[in-house]
């Protein structure tokens, strides 16, 4: 395919690291191919006269932890008049993450091709979207209630509570049958019971097999899944709070679950997303803005980002 102009919408470039940003990652493969990079953040984004503009700037990137990026010339554009935009935005999914998509689904109808499109992005929610498998997720339960969440408790005997908008292991809380604490993390994530959240059973086996996550192409899995292990003290195993990752093989449970939702994922255009699994339980789908690319990679000699590049090409053809 000849060179594209290939917008990429996400948080402040200079605030990334390099050696494990996946958006990086897509950027260098890009770059390896010709295509143009436009850089540009949500709030470079405007919808005037019915057509969304985006201030943008041309990127050169680099694979170096010291230097990454390089920006150019600064320009005003309709925004589809690029050829593509990969939204790579993080959580959490606030109002403002909402009008960004549909800011970009005005633009999606002029012929822009948005991954993962907004309308998904609008409806897969991270949390909520692997409840739509119950024999593939733990017990769980969705309320802003505290009494139903004191008898989920009573239930299972040990949980995590965690807010349905949030990515990183943020405001992720375990909380067993004896805890003083549970009605004051409960006032603090629904606020007072205002909004919703997530009760799941614990999952001991995060704390010896780690929080498997497996990369999803077009429904189909990577082969290998970086298993995230918790820090000393902790339960979260995100690599944003400390977790170490070692990769793995996906067992035959993992494809299973990868088989069992990839027809779902394809079916709403999400062509690139991040399942994670504990103890053979699916726990969340990320659609959002997945990472996990340049650790795989360099474990297992892979060019996961190339391979997603393949899979845009071919959807681009005509």
């Amino acid at each position: 395919m000849s060179s594209l102009h290939l917008g990429i919408l996400m948080d402040p470039i200079d605030h990334i690291k390099p050696f494990k940003d996946s958006t990086l990652a897509m950027m260098l493969a890009a770059r390896r191919r010709g295509w143009e990079l436009h850089y540009m953040e949500g709030r470079d984004l405007r919808l005037e006269a019915g057509r969304t503009w985006a201030r943008t700037r041309t990127l050169e990137v680099f694979d170096d932890a010291d230097r990454w990026f390089l920006p150019g010339p600064e320009e005003d554009l309709p925004l589809d008049r690029l050829d593509l935009v990969l939204m790579r935005k993080d959580p959490p999914f606030d109002l403002e993450y909402l009008y960004l998509t549909h800011l970009l689904e005005s633009a999606e109808g002029r012929g822009l091709a948005v991954f993962n499109p907004p309308a998904a992005l609008r409806d897969a929610n991270e949390k909520l979207f692997a409840l739509r498998w119950p024999e593939l997720t733990p017990p769980n339960l969705v309320t802003c209630d505290l009494t139903r969440i004191k008898a989920f408790l009573s239930q299972q005997g040990d949980i995590v509570l965690k807010p349905l908008d949030a990515m990183g292991g943020a405001s992720v809380f375990r909380i067993t049958a004896s805890d003083p604490n549970l009605t004051v993390i409960w006032e603090t994530l629904t606020q007072h019971g205002r909004r919703l959240v997530l009760a799941q059973r614990f999952l001991p086996e995060v704390l010896e097999g780690g929080d498997r996550r497996i990369l999803l192409i077009d429904g189909e899995p990577v082969p290998y899944a970086l298993a995230r292990m918790p820090p000393p003290g902790e339960i979260r195993a995100n690599l944003a709070v400390g977790g170490r990752g070692h990769g793995v093989e996906l067992s035959d449970r993992d494809l299973a679950i990868a088989e069992r939702i990839g027809p779902e994922l394809r079916r709403r255009g999400i062509v690139f997303a991040g399942i994670d699994v504990i103890g053979g339980y699916l726990t969340e789908v990320n659609v959002t803005s997945p990472t996990c690319i340049r650790e795989l990679d360099r474990a297992y000699g892979l060019d996961i980002a190339g391979r997603l590049l393949d899979c845009i090409e071919r959807r681009l053809a005509p």
